[in-house]
Parts: structure tokens; C-alpha cells; sequence
């Protein structure tokens, strides 16, 4: 049975249970995933799951419940277990059911050009990527990730107040990871594409990123400990941006898990930073036309020019700082509670070209890749310590790769020593938020090595 069926029962038989105000929120994803190692499939998946939750007020208390059955034997399970979770739960604070914004935007997040491509295709572009890594140089020595997945999710939200809103989205990635040895000395690295297009991947490009890249860290040793001048590229950029992200949800600065508190419309970062979201943006991932409570999305600037203009919101945090919910009202699956989350975040591109900002350092270090996030940083705090490699730089040009080399600081430091951001826009790889950055040349950053 489809839910648009469905859920006029399921709201008819709450109403017989007294039940007021009902909302139903579906979802249904599905995945492709393979990986292929020395030319042979290693693991391949297809996957489709999902389920319906519904909840609504029953005695002026908010009731939940959820199912991965869509069916009409979902409906009295689903009805019944709502009404015996609100009996025993109370609530604090009023639960919102939202009617419906006045607009919503019309955009397109899914693409024909992911849908219908044969398995074949993709298990051959799989295994020929994983070749074209092992032809480039006989250094290779082992492609020891190169995978490929795919996804589709689609949700829908309704209410007993109007609320009838669904939405598709797709995106397909592709990663791989080599390793390199000359004599004794062994590095690796790593590279991605992230796309709504099968024909934009590229084997031989993304191959020869990766291995151009795992080759140019050979002869790396680290530097002497001190406060260097940072050119953070754009994926370590991004990476660390998307650490904290969760500093700008109202929810975590209410909950003092976040220091902008009584920050708004006070400088917290240097002139060059701007942040956005962008729900709407062409090719984010996490693209969505409204949030998990029905609020319509809105392209929005959280920090101008370092000034913080605003916070993310749900309709929860919002009635509490006597505001407007910013549409960032986010449920991590059926199942899940309202929380907040950005969608497309990303620090706004500069003028900058990334050569530019290489002969602009007389001494310092350029950073490529961060390790540690999850362990290494403070996200209350701002407070990081995290190993990193890269290049040495010395009046203007790259003398060698370094290693071994760990950098410390501050993330709400980081963002007033921004001085020059690149224009070159990169986004990590995603996850229940797509964070983006370009290059970043930030003053006094503290490096431990030798």
C-alpha cells in the first residue's frame, strides 16, 4: 500500500483514538555499494530500507511511534503505540506540529543521470579505476580502497493541519586510496568525486589525482616546532570546518555546547569569512526544498565579512529565542528525534587562486590532510590537536613534504586569523551534512614536529 493512502487512515483511526493534532513522516533509502580489490569484486551490497513514524497529541501530550512496516497492519500498531508513549512521557516543553510555510521553493535533487545506469557499468568503471591507479607509476604498490555507491532517499512529511510535502534526492560517490613505496619509505593518500551524474566520473583523472598525490609525499620528514603561517587546503578545510559545524546550531548554543552565545552581530571571524547555507545550491548533496518539520528551506548566511549574522534553527530553539525557525529542523531517519543540522554549508569563495596564496607565504606550512577529528578535537571549546602532513613552503615555493607533524589551536582562533580564503570551493566527503571549503591562509597556528 503507498502512504499517500495510508495516511489518511492512519490519521482517521488517531482521531477515533483522540488524538488532535498528527503528523506522519516517511522515508524509504535506497543503495548500491561495491569494492573491488587486485580486479576482483571484494564486497558488493544492495540495500533499500525504511518505515513510517507518526506522532501527535493525545491529551495535550505529545505521543511517537514508528514502523518499517507500510502497510494497513501498520496503522493500529503505530496508533496505539503513540498513545501509550504519551501517557507515560512528559514533555517540558510544547511539541510543535507546523502547518506549512507560505512558499515553498520547486528544486530538483534527482538526477536521471544516476538512475537506470546499469550494475555492469558501474562494477566495470570500479575495477577500471583501480587499474588506471595501478598503470600510472610502478611505485603504486597497493590500491587498498576503491570503491563505488550510490543512493537515493525519499521523504515525505503530512499533518492533520495541511501539511503534504515529499521529496526525491540522489548522489553517487566514488573513492579510492593507494599506497606508494620508493626504497623503503611508504606513503599514501586519497581522493573522491562526488556527483548526480555517472557520466562526470572519470577514471583516469580521479586515478592520477590520487597517485600524483600519494608520490609528491615521498622524502616528507617533519619540521621544527613553532607557530607557522598555514595555508589549510580545501578538503582539510572543509574537514575541520565540518568538526564544528554544531557550534552554530541554536540548539548547542542553548545548551552552553557552543561559545556564540550572545554572539550574534559581533565579529567572530576576520573579514575575508563568510559562511552560507545553501539548500538550494546546484550540485549539494544535501539539497532540500524544507526540513524534517515541514519549515521551508532558505539559503542563508550564518557569518559576513566575520560577522555572525545568524544561527540554525528548528522550530524548538526558535520559539525559545523568540524567532523564526530557520528551516534546519533535521531527523536522521525515521526513527530519529528532531535535532539541528545545516545542509550545503560552506565558507564563501574568495578571488584568490591557490598559486597565489602559495608565493604570498615566506614561511610556513601548506596543510592537506587532517587526522584525528573525532578524538582530537574539543568541539565545545574550539580547542584542537591533530596529526597532518603536507609541504614546506619558503619564500613563495614548496620546498618538500612534511610529516610526522602535529598542529594545535583553536577553531574560534582559526577564524579570526583567516587572511586570504582561495577560490577554490572543495566539499568534504558527506554525511548527514555536506560541508564545503576553499584554501585557507591563516596567520599563527602552533605545529609540533622535531
Amino acid at each position: 500500500m503507498d502512504v499517500d493512502r495510508l495516511k489518511g487512515q492512519i490519521f482517521e483511526h488517531g482521531k477515533n483514538e483522540g488524538f488532535t493534532d498528527m503528523e506522519i513522516f516517511h522515508e524509504n533509502n535506497s543503495g548500491f555499494s561495491c569494492k573491488v580489490f587486485k580486479g576482483e569484486i571484494d564486497n558488493y551490497v544492495v540495500s533499500e530500507e525504511g518505515g513510517i513514524s507518526f506522532r501527535g497529541v493525545h491529551n495535550k501530550q505529545m505521543g511517537y511511534s514508528y514502523t518499517e512496516k507500510i502497510d494497513e497492519s501498520a496503522i493500529k500498531v503505530l496508533v496505539e503505540m503513540a498513545k501509550e508513549n504519551a501517557e507515560i512521557v512528559e514533555n517540558e516543553e510544547e511539541e510543535i506540529i507546523f502547518k506549512g510555510s507560505k512558499e515553498y521553493k520547486n528544486i530538483n535533487l534527482c538526477s536521471n543521470g544516476l538512475a537506470g545506469i546499469p550494475t555492469d557499468k558501474k562494477l566495470d568503471f570500479i575495477k577500471e579505476l583501480e587499474r588506471k591507479a595501478y598503470s600510472i607509476d610502478n611505485r603504486v604498490i597497493n590500491v587498498n580502497d576503491c570503491i563505488y555507491n550510490d543512493y537515493e532517499n525519499e521523504r515525505g512529511l503530512y499533518n492533520t493541519k495541511g501539511l503534504d510535502k515529499n521529496e526525491k534526492s540522489n548522489f553517487a560517490l566514488s573513492y579510492i586510496s593507494v599506497i606508494v613505496r620508493e626504497n623503503d619509505e611508504i606513503q599514501n593518500a586519497r581522493a573522491f568525486k562526488i556527483c548526480r551524474d555517472f557520466r562526470d566520473f572519470n577514471t583516469e583523472s580521479l586515478a592520477k589525482r590520487v597517485v600524483d598525490r600519494a608520490l609528491s609525499y615521498l622524502g616528507a620528514k617533519p619540521v621544527k616546532s613553532k607557530t607557522y603561517t598555514i595555508l589549510l587546503e580545501n578538503i582539510a578545510s572543509a574537514d575541520l570546518l565540518k568538526t564544528f559545524s554544531g557550534i552554530f546550531s541554536a540548539d548547542n548554543v542553548q545548551k552552553g555546547r557552543s561559545l556564540l552565545k550572545g554572539k550574534l552581530g559581533e565579529a567572530i571571524g576576520s573579514m575575508p569569512l563568510t559562511i552560507i547555507d545553501d539548500p538550494f545550491m546546484d550540485g549539494g548533496v544535501a539539497g532540500r526544498s524544507f526540513d524534517s518539520e515541514g519549515v521551508a528551506s532558505e539559503k542563508m548566511s550564518l557569518v559576513e565579512e566575520g560577522i555572525l549574522q545568524g544561527l540554525l534553527h528548528n522550530l524548538k530553539t526558535a520559539k525559545k529565542d523568540g524567532v523564526e525557525s530557520t528551516g534546519h529542523g533535521y531527523k536522521s531517519s525515521y526513527k530519529g528525534a528532531i535535532t539541528v543540522a545545516p545542509s550545503n554549508l560552506y565558507i564563501q569563495p574568495g578571488l584568490n587562486t591557490y598559486e597565489d596564496m602559495v608565493s604570498s607565504m615566506d614561511e610556513g606550512l601548506i596543510i592537506t590532510e587532517l587526522q584525528g577529528l573525532h578524538s582530537g578535537a574539543n568541539t565545545v571549546s574550539g580547542d584542537f590537536s591533530l596529526a597532518a602532513k603536507g609541504y614546506y613552503v619558503k619564500n613563495g615555493k614548496i620546498e618538500n613534504p612534511v610529516n610526522q607533524i602535529t598542529i594545535a589551536g583553536n577553531f574560534y582562533e582559526v577564524l579570526k586569523n583567516i587572511e586570504i580564503v582561495g577560490e577554490d570551493l572543495k566539499f568534504a566527503m558527506p554525511d548527514i551534512t555536506y560541508v564545503g571549503s576553499p584554501s585557507l591562509k591563516i596567520k599563527d597556528i602552533s605545529v609540533a614536529g622535531e
